[in-house]
């Protein structure tokens, strides 16, 4: 694909149940989890830097509407997903809320977090943990928030980790999704799509000595459901009350879903 190409006429879809996407490829399933797992061990370093990058720093304005919408209380517990560096975390600590599990897939990534917490002083007030997102180890209406915050565009059965998210939920708890979504904006599509797939591989190649990874991450964001696909997913793993708020015209979007 050249850099000019629009790349929303372009990408394969995944065919049928034994195929996923893995940014614009179709792959197998069982293929993803070990090619996203390279994508963030590469990156694990630099995380915060490549979301600078992708979201011109936007991305810690997006974090905090997100606290926000969880509604950090000392007698909740949390469960972040995909937690990776800590941020969502470190967050609902500094505003007030219970204990909390960061969790991710990936162990290089949890590692940055747990330094981070260190350096924070607050590692003694998380659990670190090791989660596929898709088969959460936890008892079922264990927890009062689920948060996954730019992780579910990376897991390969989307409503599995939804259902999973539901499961441990107890009644009256709460799932909240921050992610890149889809433009609503129609100026903005030209220029997003241009620093998408023109500038940011390049910034990554220089910056974090990574093109590709960064280009599948471009292509993750725009292969992920748009924004009323993924609330009528989250309605069919049995969440209510089902909504979800644009960001930035809709370059990211978070959604919500009660257990009751």
């Amino acid at each position: 694909m050249t850099d000019n190409a629009d790349p929303r006429l372009s990408h394969p879809a995944a065919s049928d149940a034994e195929t996923t996407d893995f940014g614009y490829r179709a792959v197998p399933r069982a293929e993803k989890k070990p090619l996203v797992r390279a994508v963030f061990d590469s990156v694990a370093q630099r995380y915060d830097v490549m979301n600078d990058l992708m979201s011109l720093g936007i991305h810690r304005v997006w974090k905090r509407i997100f606290l926000t919408t969880l509604a950090p209380r000392a007698n909740l517990k949390l469960l972040d997903l995909a937690g990776g560096t800590g941020d969502i975390s470190f967050g609902w600590l500094r505003g007030g809320g219970g204990p909390a599990m960061l969790t991710d897939i990936n162990a290089a990534m949890l590692s940055v977090g747990r330094d981070r917490a260190a350096t924070r002083g607050v590692i003694s007030d998380l659990t670190f943990c090791v989660v596929d997102a898709e088969a959460i180890p936890l008892p079922d209406s264990s927890v009062d928030r689920v948060a996954i915050a730019f992780g579910l565009r990376n897991c390969t059965d989307k409503s599995a980790v939804l259902r999973e998210a539901r499961r441990v939920l107890r009644p009256g708890g709460r799932f909240c999704c921050l992610e890149f979504s889809h433009v609503r904006v129609a100026a903005l599509s030209p220029i997003y799509d241009a620093w998408s797939f023109g500038v940011l591989p390049r910034m990554g190649a220089m910056i974090a000595k990574d093109s590709e990874s960064y280009r599948y991450l471009a292509e993750s964001i725009r292969t992920f459901p748009d924004q009323e696909t993924l609330a009528e997913m989250m309605r069919e793993a049995g969440l209510s009350h089902v909504s979800y708020q644009n960001l930035s015209g809709g370059i990211a979007a978070i959604h919500s879903g009660w257990r009751l």
